[in-house]
């Protein structure tokens, strides 16, 4: 009697045992579900620091969802895909223009444009040449001067490669030099220019651009060219203004009529076209970023979550925080999902309401701005 008793309770613990590791291992299976749950972001280089922030006030709100970014050039960012054939729940361009051209129909089909930037002249006030004579009116003719070596990203890559190179020609056109883009622009790389009727221009990047080093580097993305400045590698870097602020640059505050801020000069901007290798033409306009859902993303629904928070009131806060300024309300075009409907103006549908300004930061072109929050 005794021998059975222990045969049925050795019995009892066994299956005890068993079902004890069938339910732990479901429980890790649901769990392991949701933490499989990604967000999948191409993004502009340039949108690395508040999106790095939105993504960790998002993965607190939503502990089982991953946010998992690739910060690239915003052209290269949708080539991955366009053209590579990658999934990606959001896309993120540093110009909104890049969704409905390279994306539509097959892509995408709605985009929101949702924060500005502008074009500054970054660099080190300890290290870069001719740092304490530097200002708005004279900076290209520094970046003349023999032994100074400035840059910007590849113009067939990255838009703010592009823009640098509008607003080095737009220059000429507002400080009435003609030699400002022939002298560090042709001189110096394979890029050409031609002018067209009307007092326009177009600027073509070829492949291979042949850059003179010992005067100018091109690197992929405008963020590369950081590090460079901070270190003293190069002079002067041609950044979008929230980069410079983020990263505690000095910074030439451009005109706003070259800088590509303001819709009171788009007339002027829109003077200067450029056609990358791919042959697709860029008009200047003002600096505006868009976002959207592809429509190969695996997580639709996921990626519109995180776009909602990104043009909702915390998304605004990070960016104005962080010196990139906020379209307050965002600005919904195409087949705009409903669950945004609630938070952007939606184009051509009602009455434009008056935006709310946003504080921008300020800075002298002798001085190292600092942003409300400091840069990652």
């Amino acid at each position: 009697m005794e021998r059975r008793k222990i045969v049925v309770l050795g019995t009892l613990i066994a299956i005890t045992a068993i079902v004890c590791v069938t339910a732990a291992a479901f429980y890790a299976s649901i769990v392991g579900t949701e933490q499989a749950k990604t967000v999948k972001v191409f993004h502009a280089g340039s949108l690395a620091v508040p999106l790095a922030e939105a993504e960790s006030q998002f993965e607190a709100l939503n502990p089982n969802i991953d946010v998992q970014r690739e910060s690239i050039g915003s052209i290269s960012a949708v080539r991955q895909i366009t053209d590579v054939g990658k999934n990606g729940e959001v896309l993120a361009s540093a110009d909104y223009t890049l969704i409905p051209s390279m994306m539509y129909p097959e892509y995408a089909d709605w985009y929101v444009r949702f924060a500005t930037n502008d074009i500054v002249l970054a660099y080190n006030p300890e290290l870069s040449m001719y740092a304490d004579e530097i200002t708005p009116e004279n900076w290209y003719e520094i970046l003349r001067r023999d032994g100074v070596i400035f840059a910007f990203s590849n113009p067939n890559l990255d838009p703010c490669g592009y823009r640098a190179l509008m607003v080095l020609q737009l220059a000429e056109l507002h400080y009435g030099d003609e030699q400002i883009f022939d002298d560090l622009i042709l001189d110096n790389t394979g890029i050409t220019i031609t002018k067209e009727g009307e007092g326009t221009y177009l600027i073509k990047t070829p492949e291979d651009q042949k850059p003179n080093t010992e005067k100018v580097d091109i690197r992929p993305k405008s963020v590369e060219l950081v590090a460079f400045v901070e270190e003293g590698g190069l002079d002067y870097a041609f950044e979008y203004r929230s980069v410079a602020v983020q990263h505690n640059l000095a910074f030439v505050d451009l005109p706003e009529q070259i800088d590509l801020s303001k819709v009171e000069y788009a007339d002027f901007y829109k003077k200067v076209k450029l056609e990358t290798v791919d042959r697709n033409t860029k008009t200047g306009k003002p600096i505006v970023y868009g976002i959207t859902v592809p429509k190969n993303a695996q997580n639709p629904e996921l990626g519109l979550e995180f776009v909602r928070f990104v043009i909702g009131d915390a998304g605004q806060e990070i960016f104005a925080d962080r010196g990139q300024t906020p379209i307050v309300p965002a600005v919904g075009s195409g087949n705009l999902p409903e669950e945004l409907k609630s938070l952007v103006y939606v184009e051509s549908a009602k009455p434009k309401p008056t935006p709310t300004p946003s504080p921008e930061p300020t800075s002298t072109s002798t001085s190292t701005p600092t942003p409300k929050t400091p840069g990652l």
